[in-house]
């Protein structure tokens, strides 16, 4: 491809809305544009990179047993009612009636439609395993679409599906997905771990996340270097249970705290750090109140408290609600004489002495509480998010806290839709059974976005071979000489013979914009074709990460280009993990 004739408008201004190093990059290089917000074209640089991973993704679901398939985007509600989803996915989910008066929506997942199918179509356990995957766009109105293709409204993704006939066949098509998410993130030159997470509005017991590393990651995790264990921290498994020792305090007692709210104010004005701190939040489980009790410092995992109460849903009380329980306003709940009849505490809270609260009274707080002696005792939980030093709960190591971008996620969901959508198997015996189902997520566009965080420099990108546009660009620096020009051409065709992918730069502009615009996209090998170096019988060849050329004789160029391109494809194609 020609630069001259390829459409790649690349930016020198950083664009006002970008805000990290994938979404500016992705802008400026020419790989995306913006339509509105969460929403983008993909420019032919942009797009031939998501091909590419496409095609990784694509070559690994096909080796292990994968039938790849297509179901549209437009969706019948009717399957999402019946699995209770349709009201669950809320706002996020775009809805909208047809001219017919019928109500259809865009979907965000399709686990009630591949369901269906395999519902209406497969009968017997002979016909079982099943893995039916797609490479498709989705559509989820997000709250405050952000950051490029990272969280946006309407993205592609890889979704696949496993059918089996019982929880050993899960087990298997789990662990085939598990290798093939390794294997593809490797060969996209992605830093990645995989960790324990939550399984939202997807289902199932266990999930597993597969995070690219990044400092701007919107996810945070959990990881043990000793042992290898990682989870998202609202998923992590808190063990250690701090043991209170008997309380030494001074009897409570009440100071006047006039429209001291928050724990930051609090620690302001008493000088007493927000460990000692006993938050008091007060929540609706299923409609119901609920009190959950943790140190000021800490954040509380909404999910852990679910899973304790044991409610379909929580969230937090209004303001009504609040006075009701605390009998003050907002900001001054505590657990001494709290009216609730469910109140959970921390597995913390024992271990606070001398500790600060609201007294529910407006503008008063407790001073020197202890547990057991002035409130409590309590039914306890693990109800927070895990942070660096919590301990390990395989090895009991501290834990090391990372950002990451979530770039791939496996479910188990077990028979959550099956059941529900009618998807059963006869077995040997002539008896039938719910197949049990498995689903494996890859964003596709976000993956692309991840590769530009983890490969790219104060220049622009520097793509892994793999996904890369293009693998080689040929910078003829001055089309108006004709031997550069002729030379350039010549090694342009040879490299195209020899199936490596080619840009050159036969552009007539200055030598800085054709290098500023190089680095910029970031090709993974540039050769320079100039005077210096065609004197000497040569070409500059340099490759994009590296910060020094070299020369290269102008007849050996075009072999050695396409043993780099090979060599680097080698380099990232992994062995079985």
């Amino acid at each position: 491809m020609r630069m001259s004739e390829i459409f790649a408008p690349t930016l020198r201004e950083v664009p006002a809305e970008a805000e990290i190093a994938s979404h500016k990059l992705m802008l400026r290089a020419a790989l995306m544009r913006k339509t509105m917000a969460g929403v983008y074209t993909y420019l032919p640089l942009g797009w031939r990179s998501i091909r590419k991973v496409e095609q990784i993704v694509r070559e690994e679901m096909d080796r292990q047993g994968g039938q790849e398939l297509f179901m549209p985007a437009l969706q019948n509600p009717e399957p999402w009612q019946r699995t209770g989803r349709y009201d669950d996915y809320g706002s996020e989910m775009f809805k909208f009636k047809d001219r017919g008066g019928r109500e259809v929506c865009l979907g965000p997942t399709h686990e009630e439609n591949i369901t269906t199918h395999v519902a209406d179509e497969v009968r017997s356990y002979r016909q079982l395993p099943k893995l039916l995957y797609q490479i498709q766009t989705k559509f989820r109105d997000e709250i405050r679409p952000r950051y490029g293709v990272m969280r946006g409204r309407e993205f592609i993704m890889k979704d696949l599906y496993s059918f089996d006939a019982d929880q050993q066949g899960l087990d298997v098509s789990f662990e085939r997905m598990y290798e093939a998410y390794c294997r593809a993130f490797t060969r996209m030159g992605l830093d990645f771990l995989v960790v324990e997470a939550d399984s939202g509005a997807i289902g199932g017991k266990v999930s597993k996340e597969y995070m690219a590393i990044a400092g701007i990651g919107e996810a945070d995790i959990v990881v043990c270097e000793k042992c290898g264990y990682g989870a998202n921290v609202e998923r992590a498994e808190i063990t250690a249970r701090p043991e209170a020792s008997a309380c030494e305090c001074p009897p409570m007692s009440k100071v006047e705290t006039p429209d001291v709210r928050t724990i930051e104010q609090l620690e302001r004005f008493l000088s007493v750090p927000a460990g000692r701190m006993i938050k008091t939040l007060v929540y609706l489980a299923d409609g119901e109140p609920v009190v959950a009790l943790l140190r000021g410092d800490r954040e509380l995992n909404e999910l852990k408290l679910r899973n304790a109460v044991a409610a379909r849903e929580v969230s937090l009380a209004d303001e009504e609600t609040i006075l009701r329980v605390t009998g003050a306003p907002v900001g001054f709940a505590g657990p001494v004489g709290i009216k609730c009849p469910k109140v959970i505490a921390d597995f913390e809270i024992p271990a606070i002495m001398c500790g600060v609260s609201g007294a529910n009274e407006k503008d008063v707080h407790y001073k020197d509480l202890c547990y057991g002696r002035d409130f409590g005792p309590f039914e306890l939980a693990d109800l927070r998010n895990a942070v660096e030093g919590d301990l390990c709960p395989d090895c009991s190591n501290p834990l090391v806290a990372k950002k990451g971008i979530e770039v791939g996620h496996l479910f188990k969901l077990g028979a959550k839709y099956s059941v529900p959508l009618g998807c059963t198997y006869l077995d040997d015996k002539g008896e039938s059974h719910p197949m049990v189902m498995g689903c494996y997520g890859i964003g596709i566009t976000r993956c692309v976005a991840a590769v530009i965080e983890q490969h790219s420099d104060e220049k622009g990108i520097i793509w892994p071979m793999s996904v890369a546009p293009y693998q080689c660009t040929v910078v003829v620096v001055n089309t108006t000489d004709e031997r550069q020009l002729e030379a350039g051409e010549a090694l342009y065709a040879e490299l195209m013979a020899a199936g490596v992918e080619a840009l050159i730069d036969d552009r007539d502009e200055r030598p800085g914009v054709k290098f500023n615009d190089a680095d910029l996209i970031g090709i993974p090998i540039r050769v320079t074709v100039g005077p210096k170096g065609l004197d000497k019988g040569c070409v500059e060849l340099k490759m994009r990460r590296d910060a020094q050329a070299r020369l290269v004789p102008v007849e050996d160029a075009a072999e050695e280009i396409k043993a780099i391109v090979d060599a680097e494809m080698d380099r990232l194609e992994p062995c079985k993990r």
